[in-house]
């Protein structure tokens, strides 16, 4: 796995310097919802427009006919270390509100209780893997979800593994160092971040 304390311009929380993506995960470690809890309750406190709270959770243990249906979702490249996680999750957003108004909101808000579960979920010694790679529409279907839900995104959650258990293209990707686009990149307006 990559360092996860790559050089910054500023000083910032530990636990926000730690937080990674890594792809290798325990195949043998295994969670259940208490241990989960403290990450999911974290997600639930995330601030949204509103406190309209578009986000919901869909979670299936290694194992299980719910992980099966989320990782069958998955992109190959996905599926292919995701399958070691202890859990896999699907992340939902309400894209309306009862009376079928848009909630052009609930993108951003479910990105910002998935950021929290992160965080959270790394201060419990857990990695999160987010991705993107995964059928949306066939997803939705094997979930039942109705029209006013869609799933955005999926995340592994497990413990670490051993980065030499995955395949070799990804073996090498684990150890590229992080790196981050310059502040001067992604701030502009009334500063100026050298």
């Amino acid at each position: 796995m990559s360092e996860p304390t790559a050089t910054r311009s500023f000083d910032i929380d530990p636990l926000l310097a730690r937080r990674s993506s890594p792809r290798a995960f325990s195949a043998t470690d295994t969670l259940n919802q208490d241990l989960l809890g403290p990450a999911f309750e974290a997600a639930r406190w995330a601030p949204s427009s509103g406190n309209s709270q578009p986000w919901s959770f869909v979670v299936g243990f290694r194992g299980d006919d719910t992980f099966g249906k989320i990782v069958e979702s998955m992109a190959a490249g996905n599926s292919v270390w995701a399958t070691h996680a202890s859990a896999v999750v699907a992340c939902v957003a309400r894209m309306e509100n009862e009376e079928g108004k848009a909630l052009s909101h609930s993108v951003y808000d479910l990105g910002q209780a998935v950021a929290h579960f992160s965080v959270q979920a790394t201060a419990e010694g857990l990695i999160v893997h987010q991705m993107a790679g995964f059928d949306s529409q066939a997803l939705h279907a094997s979930l039942g979800l109705d029209a006013r839900h869609q799933v955005i995104t999926l995340f592994a959650v497990g413990t670490p593994g051993d980065p030499a258990d995955l395949p070799e293209k990804l073996r090498e990707r684990e150890a590229l160092p992080r790196v981050r686009k310059p502040l001067a990149e992604v701030v502009t307006g009334s500063v100026s971040y050298a």
